[in-house]
């Protein structure tokens, strides 16, 4: 095995990016417009979100943001909102999100574990919203370290959290794997010293990824093949 640890990012990585998010972002423009186009266009402009094509643009600093910047974009593009508020709707109406897994979860997790794997999940959303996916998704107790921008660690591309996760399972860096779909997780990576590994299942594609990371495969059901080669 190339490493006793694999600390996955959660959308883009476990879950495809467009498939969950495209639709629940413009769900969500229209409720807080609350019918007004001038304002979900302001919105979705803030948001980096093309309402034409129902998709994020693929330099939207979303894809990789935490929910506080994406609620501070939100509360700038309406007046006298208030950012706190409308940063815990977007984190009790994200949990509720209809995920769209990249590839069967459950199996492909319990591989990992059957081969001693140590696994953790490092998300720019909030600790609430990813324990919500993962128990969703029936996989939340395959890993032994879950946080989010708000659990203390810090965000990516700072390593911090990337190396609490190293710290709470007791593994070199060295023989970690940070798997994700963004430069922000690639460079959080290597700043901790660990490899990376780069999806193709976010908004981001390979000529963008490749300069960052030691692979670039299609989804994550490709790593039993990697970590073995």
């Amino acid at each position: 095995m190339r490493v006793d640890g694999l600390l996955f990012d959660k959308d883009g990585t476990l879950f495809d990016f467009g498939a969950t998010w495209n639709g629940w972002a413009a769900r969500m423009i229209t409720e807080f417009a609350a019918g007004d186009d001038e304002v979900a266009t302001r919105i979705a402009n803030a948001l980096q979100f093309d309402l034409q094509a129902v998709a994020f643009s693929p330099d939207s600093f979303v894809i990789a943001g935490t929910n506080r910047e994406a609620a501070e974009a939100v509360a700038g593009a309406l007046p006298n909102s208030d950012v706190d508020d409308i940063e815990n709707q977007l984190m009790l109406a994200a949990a509720e999100a209809e995920l769209a897994p990249a590839v069967p979860l459950a199996p492909l997790m319990d591989g990992f574990l059957r081969e001693g794997l140590q696994l953790g999940v490092m998300t720019n959303d909030t600790e609430y919203g990813a324990r919500a996916h993962l128990r969703d998704a029936g996989v939340e107790d395959r890993f032994a370290f879950i946080a989010g921008f708000d659990s203390g660690f810090g965000a990516k591309p700072d390593p911090a959290p990337l190396l609490a996760f190293a710290d709470k399972t007791d593994l070199s860096p060295a023989r970690v794997a940070m798997v994700g779909d963004s430069t922000h997780d690639l460079i959080a990576g290597r700043r901790a010293g660990m490899q990376t590994v780069a999806v193709l299942t976010g908004m981001a594609n390979q000529a963008e990824l490749a300069p960052y990371a030691d692979v670039v495969l299609p989804n994550i059901g490709f790593l039993p093949e990697w970590l073995v080669n």
